[in-house]
């Protein structure tokens, strides 16, 4: 029961985060959809630690260079989910109200994929790998 849980809150936070990207864009105040580009670094984030998981095998302790790199290659998309918002605040594209709720709606749903893998991601019964 814990998981069903887990899963309606974590759904619960991606709607937030995708309700305050959403109010980035469609707000009469700022009327610019440019922010919308974000929704491909949030597909593509979990992307490089996923295939990493299925190519890894987690028997040793050490740290392995596909894991360090699928770490990197992460931590570079969400870096640039975070910064493509402000480049355009700086460019004039879009208000800086708006890159501020972009940022927080980052904030949102970075924590809620974060939290998919930390809940879903042991080898237990209840586990992501199984899907």
């Amino acid at each position: 029961m814990a998981g069903i849980k887990a899963l309606i809150s974590l759904s619960f936070g991606g709607a937030i985060g995708l309700m305050f990207l959403m109010l980035g864009c469609a707000l009469p105040v700022y009327d610019k959809y440019w922010p919308l580009f974000l929704l491909f670094f949030y597909i593509l984030a979990p992307i490089p630690y996923c295939i990493s998981r299925r190519v890894v095998d987690d028997t040793d302790s050490a740290s392995n260079a596909c894991k360090e790199l699928a770490l990197f290659l992460t931590t570079g998309i969400v870096v640039s989910a975070f910064g493509l918002p402000i480049v355009f605040a700086r460019a004039s594209v879009i208000a800086w109200g708006a890159c501020a709720l972009v940022l927080t709606g980052n904030v949102v749903i970075f924590a809620t994929i974060l939290g998919f893998f930390l809940v879903f991601g042991s080898n237990d019964d209840f586990s992501w790998q199984q899907w």
